[in-house]
């Protein structure tokens, strides 16, 4: 059985260069697994806090995202704490940090 999904080093370093050409600061603050770790965002609105995105699928089978802290902003020191507990749990996890004051992010799918 062959696995046709685009590797996730490939599909997250897209994002990123695709972020730097609109201008947009975005970093890979966490390396995870090139094959297939999960990606958490970490969305850095600035002075307005931080939001914390993780990787996920919806009922139809497509890509979503499970906001941390009920969707609400957080000092981004609690951001940061959350993604160390998670990184505990999944050595694979991959982190990318976007700043945008408007939360924007490039990498599609809806909350869950």
């Amino acid at each position: 059985m062959s696995d046709d999904r685009l590797k996730a080093d490939i599909w997250i370093m897209a994002h990123v260069r695709q972020c730097s050409s609109l201008g947009v600061s975005a970093m890979v603050v966490r390396h995870g697994d090139d094959r297939g770790g999960s990606l958490m965002l970490k969305i850095n609105r600035l002075e307005n806090g931080c939001r914390v995105l993780s990787q996920a699928v919806d009922e139809d089978g497509n890509r979503a995202w499970l906001a941390a802290f009920k969707g609400t902003t957080v000092p981004e020191a609690e951001a940061d704490a959350y993604i160390a507990r998670a990184i505990g749990r999944d050595p694979d996890l991959w982190v990318v940090e976007i700043e945008h004051k408007d939360g924007w992010h490039p990498f599609g799918g809806r909350e869950i």
